[in-house]
């Protein structure tokens, strides 16, 4: 039998516990980048529907794709900002 003990694991995160900043950095990035195609599909959507009076048939598929990617990139940001909130001390109440 051997006399060393067994080896030391890094606690678990909680639910509760506050995400590092290198994290909400990373996701805030991440967000302003997927903001960027939604951008462009509302720009070429509106130009597209300026010239034609309707949106053509062609575009029409990658505009939508790039206004879900945009909100997608809505949703990373706010779920970056909004994690980012410390936790209740357990002996205050709210």
């Amino acid at each position: 039998m051997s006399d060393t003990p067994p080896p030391v694991l890094p606690p678990v995160p909680t639910p509760g516990q506050v995400r590092s900043g290198c994290l909400t950095a990373l996701m805030v990035i991440a967000g302003v980048i997927l903001l960027l195609p939604g951008l462009c599909a509302v720009l070429f959507g509106g130009i597209s529907i300026s010239e034609s009076g309707r949106i053509d048939s062609d575009i029409a598929p990658l505009v939508f794709l790039g206004v879900v990617v945009g909100i997608g990139g809505v949703v990373l940001i706010w779920a970056a900002i909004r994690g980012r909130k410390a936790p209740a001390h357990p002996g205050t109440q709210p």
